[in-house]
């Protein structure tokens, strides 16, 4: 890994770590599918650009249902439940759980046999799972969510696991770019009569309208340039160290705004992601172990 790629890593890890503050300053003002929507179409405006700009392609029209299909799991239902549940949920607690997603990965994995469960997946998945539940405990004691809200955010953290595991099925080997496009712009789609039908936006204020366009702008669209960019670099497993930076950027934006986390959600932190660490550690070979 060069330096230039850990830059860029750290600067999507912040991007992807200020994203749940600015969700939570966004539902002020905008319903849950408003605010998904405006990420999607604010998204989508910065991909369109890079589209243009890069040459890059559309997917082939015949991938259109598995398009559908991760657009559906890997957009419009985790951003609609992440701004629905971080009306109840503050944004650090909601960065936390956004952790579990390569449980789920893992969890998906089994249970359609890509993955082998050992001894060592075993206590990582054990290890993550205690530190969710020590970090919900804290957050509702101390008053920092609710258990509805974080039913939604684990349910956003598996839609994105699921869409993992379909596009790696499906739509492996398409160009990133007009790939990320196609996904926002079928979310954008998709969520237009959903927001339209539904509750609409209060008194609109500047700061709400903010949050929503850097939410779209830095938190969508160049993230997803970002993270494409270093998967053609780097290898998935080096890509997951990301993960491990959400938690720590979500406390620190959440307490630059104000927000509070008890000493219990602090050690659920500590346990998700040494849970996380072991998961992706690399297998000992059996030459390595008798060396």
């Amino acid at each position: 890994m060069t330096r230039a790629d850990a830059l860029q890593m750290g600067l999507l890890s912040a991007f992807w770590g200020i994203s749940f503050l600015l969700i939570r300053l966004s539902v002020e003002v905008f319903p849950p599918a408003w605010v998904a929507l405006g990420r999607s179409v604010f998204g989508a405006l910065v991909l369109w650009g890079a589209l243009r700009l890069g040459r890059h392609t559309w997917p082939p029209l015949r991938l259109w249902k598995p398009l559908l299909l991760v657009a559906l799991l890997n957009n419009v239902i985790p951003w609609s439940f992440f701004a629905w549940g971080e009306q109840t949920v503050s944004s650090n607690i909601a960065a936390i759980l956004n952790a579990t997603t390569p449980l789920f990965s893992l969890l998906i994995a089994l249970g359609v046999r890509d993955a082998q469960l050992s001894g060592r997946v075993a206590l990582g998945v054990l290890l993550g799972l205690g530190g969710v539940v020590l970090t919900v405990g804290g957050g509702v004691q101390g008053g920092h969510a609710t258990l509805f809200g974080v039913g939604l955010l684990l349910a956003a953290s598996l839609g994105y696991a699921a869409a993992t595991a379909v596009a790696k099925r499906t739509l492996s080997g398409l160009n990133p770019v007009g790939l990320a496009l196609s996904q926002l712009s079928l979310s954008a789609l998709m969520l237009s009569p959903v927001a339209l039908a539904g509750p609409q936006p209060g008194a609109v204020t500047w700061t709400a309208l903010a949050a929503l366009a850097v939410l779209g702008i830095f938190g969508s669209g160049l993230a997803y340039l970002l993270y494409y960019g270093l998967l053609s670099r780097l290898s998935a497993t080096q890509l997951t160290a990301v993960t491990y930076l959400l938690p720590v950027w979500g406390l620190f934006w959440g307490a630059l705004a104000g927000e509070a986390v008890g000493l219990t959600s602090l050690i659920g932190v500590a346990v998700v992601l040494a849970g996380l660490l072991l998961l992706n550690s690399p297998r000992r070979t059996p030459r390595a172990a008798a060396a």
